[in-house]
């Protein structure tokens, strides 16, 4: 599906975006190294994980337990620096543990905010479907809007917010399946699978002698306040051409008309696929998307967002991709 590709033209606003996209490619490239030190063999993974960064998103790890989804959102916090904040979701855990809340100083006499974990640049949600619906909504507003409302006061959080989540698909005792509401909030859903044998011997091999299993990071992180925002903000500047544009569409009409798709894509699905466009774009060192940009990252984005088995998924969506004619690159 693949289709051949021209650089347009320059203008002086593409020079500009392309300056932007070189100087904040080497740190992603540091951050690219420190998750491969961090996850060994999954280049494929932590390519979409850095896709889902740059594209202002929040990532859906789904996978067996012990396959490494909390090293590597781990490894992400130390690498873009700011607050990294743990939620293990049980069937007891209440909104306020996520969100915060009020407490009354008996020596001002008022009510005081204490914030809670979602207060962080990087929260890692783990077992997120252990936690109860009425738990898992409080995230809602702060993954869609980036603030949260505790007794009618909103409160902004960072521009840097980034939610991981995990969760188990095989094991359904004592869950919460995600609703549609929770799950377009995610820009896409990953599976980090099972490494190599290699990279499980050379696991092994490591493991010998070494004190301890902790995956804790004493490196400064790559990145400094506000460079990540920075890079993000580039990322929105990519251009997109009208051509691309109807193509998305046309795939997320696709979608909505499929006979086995029960939901097909939302408008907001459709805006965050353009962003994941538009992200892996910039990661290639392009400051313009092309249908292969939008092929590429259509598999983790549309997988969220489809309530079957993952093999029907992908099934479903390769059908999608192959009942859109790929438009032809132009120079605009």
């Amino acid at each position: 599906m693949n289709v051949a590709t021209s650089k347009p033209s320059s203008t002086p606003s593409t020079l500009s975006v392309e300056s932007s996209l070189d100087s904040g490619l080497q740190k992603i490239d540091q951050i690219r190294t420190r998750l491969e030190d961090s996850l060994k063999g999954k280049q494929d993974v932590i390519q979409q994980v850095l896709v889902c960064v740059l594209a202002r998103g929040h990532l859906l790890l789904e996978d067996r337990p012990g396959l490494g989804k909390t090293t590597l959102a781990k490894a992400l916090a130390d690498s873009v620096g700011g607050r990294f904040s743990r939620l293990q979701c049980t069937p007891d855990l209440l909104p306020s543990d996520i969100t915060g809340f009020n407490i009354f100083n008996a020596d001002t006499k008022n009510f005081e905010f204490r914030p809670g974990p979602v207060f962080s640049e990087v929260l890692l949600a783990d077992e997120i479907n252990r936690a109860t619906p009425r738990t898992q909504s409080a995230l809602l507003e702060a993954m869609a809007e980036r603030q949260v409302t505790v007794d009618g006061k909103q409160h902004p959080l960072s521009n840097d917010f980034f939610v991981i989540a995990t969760q188990n698909p095989h094991e359904q005792h004592g869950t919460y399946p995600l609703p549609e509401a929770q799950l377009d909030r995610f820009t896409m859903k990953l599976s980090v699978g099972y490494p190599a044998p290699d990279y499980e011997a050379a696991m092994l091999a490591a493991s010998v002698a070494t004190r301890s299993v902790s995956t804790d990071s004493n490196s400064p992180a790559v990145l400094t306040a506000g460079e990540l925002e920075r890079i993000q903000d580039t990322v929105t500047q990519v251009r997109v051409g009208n051509n691309i544009q109807r193509y998305l569409v046309a795939l997320a009409t696709a979608s909505r008309n499929h006979p086995d798709i029960d939901t097909g894509l939302s408008p907001r699905g459709l805006l965050l696929w353009q962003r994941a466009a538009q992200a892996t774009a910039c990661l290639a060192g392009r400051s313009f998307v092309t249908p292969d940009d939008a092929q590429q990252v259509a598999f983790p984005v549309l997988a969220v967002r489809l309530d079957v088995e993952t093999a029907d998924s992908n099934n479903l969506i390769s059908q999608l991709l192959e009942s859109v004619e790929v438009p032809a690159e132009k120079t605009q």
